[in-house]
């Protein structure tokens, strides 16, 4: 590859609170499942996230002010507080820290913890995964003296659950005639494996604390129904759908032939050693006629439109394309779903 891969820092003048605050969510997170089997990778994972959380909070901004050209594709929309907030929770559940469940609940208002009523759950907006984290925690009966703050995260957390089942009337999330959440034209299927993956790890938390339902407007909705309806998303997107199409690539026996990709739509070194440059894949592969000459196995795409048709074209960006966003969510939803009624509790809390 002979293009330019510039990297990008953040820093006390170009901050980046919003992507620093993911990377400390998520290096708490991952200290979580190496904690038996690795300790020590455990501890240095939880050692930079919680630097990284420093640095986030103490020089605020958004990435994408800091790093004006991600701004293009991936601009931040929801701001920083939802992943500072996302951070502080994370880092609570792997260290049982006070200081992080005091800040996740005296930032409660101020950063919209508890405001956003939202069905959608992204790598942009983390407010969903934010308020269903404090429910758990809630439930698990760790609140202390926050308790009726982390109420008020778990109504939000509710209103998700609501939407997404079409329980809550107002705010109810579409739905395509096949069933199939419905948030936007395009690369719909990200906010369906991001919810699907959301509304598992919820109903496994309520079922834990016993609870018999999210009390709805239009009904309850226990954790089997929400377990229930997580299962019908993935089964949707692995080909029970009126097209009868996987939308992973290499799965089933109908599957997108063109994903939008440039390694899977240019011919591998093996198969033809010449050298493409970035204008020729553009100019001379991208357009061409057919399946991509390399398999994509396991993408999941952008999926249907809104009546649930298909256009298998890779310059049919909007259905086509294949981000890890979509596909990493997916993973953590197909392996609750493999566990069938067992919970993993080989990480402490069952987290």
């Amino acid at each position: 590859m002979t293009t330019s891969r510039q990297a990008y820092r953040l820093d006390p003048q170009r901050p980046g609170s919003d992507l620093a605050g993911e990377t400390a969510a998520a290096m708490a997170a991952a200290s979580l499942v190496f904690r038996r089997s690795n300790p020590g990778y455990a501890n240095l994972l939880l050692q930079h996230s919680k630097q990284m959380f420093d640095f986030a909070d103490k020089f605020r901004g958004r990435y994408d002010a800091s790093i004006p050209v991600a701004r293009k594709y991936y601009q931040s929309v929801s701001g920083y507080s939802d992943e500072l907030l996302w951070a502080a929770a994370w880092l609570f559940q792997a260290t049982d820290d006070r200081r992080y469940l005091d800040y996740l609940a005296n930032n409660a208002d101020a950063m919209g913890g508890t405001g956003w009523s939202t069905a959608m759950f992204s790598w942009d907006i983390k407010y969903a995964g934010v308020q269903v984290l404090a429910a758990k925690i809630l439930l698990q009966g760790r609140a202390g003296a926050h308790a009726a703050v982390l109420q008020r995260y778990r109504q939000k957390a509710d209103f998700f659950v609501c939407a997404s089942l079409g329980k809550q009337g107002y705010g109810n999330v579409k739905r395509t005639p096949g069933g199939l959440l419905y948030h936007m034209q395009w690369n719909n299927l990200q906010y369906v494996t991001s919810g699907s993956f959301l509304l598992a790890a919820y109903s496994d938390s309520l079922a834990a604390a016993r609870q018999a339902a999210v009390w709805c407007p239009a009904g309850p909705a226990s954790p089997a129904q929400i377990m229930a309806f997580a299962k019908s998303q993935v089964d949707y997107i692995l080909g029970s759908n009126p097209r009868a199409t996987s939308y992973m690539v290499g799965y089933g026996f109908i599957y997108p032939l063109e994903a939008h990709h440039r390694g899977a739509s240019i011919v591998s070194f093996q198969s033809n050693p010449s050298f493409v440059a970035c204008k020729a894949g553009y100019a001379i592969w991208y357009p061409r006629k057919g399946s991509n000459p390399n398999l994509l196995d396991g993408a999941i795409v952008g999926g249907p439109d809104e009546n649930d048709n298909f256009v298998d074209d890779r310059n049919n960006y909007q259905q086509t394309e294949a981000p890890t966003y979509n596909n990493a969510p997916f993973m953590g939803v197909l392996a609750r779903l493999a566990a069938g009624g067992r919970l993993d509790r080989s990480i402490p809390d069952g987290t």
